[in-house]
């Protein structure tokens, strides 16, 4: 993991399409401004997680199995 300090208004670069900025610090929260194109999907990582386990979910063969039950 690479570690960087930035303060207010400065950025990082990533990938040469991807600006992220230091808009504003308050106390132990730190809000972010993400620049990206638009075919680059940004979550955050709670989101991320829950929408990887719903796809497991989904393509799970027991879930299919009690579909098939249903029928």
């Amino acid at each position: 993991m690479l570690a960087l300090s930035r303060k207010k208004n400065e950025a990082i670069i990533i990938n040469n399409n991807i600006e992220i900025t230091v808009l504003d610090i308050r106390g132990d929260q730190i809000k972010l401004g993400i620049s990206a194109p638009k075919e680059i999907p940004i979550y955050r990582k709670e989101v991320y997680i829950q929408i990887q386990n719903e796809n497991k979910q989904a393509t799970d063969l027991s879930g299919l199995e009690a579909l098939k039950k249903l029928l």
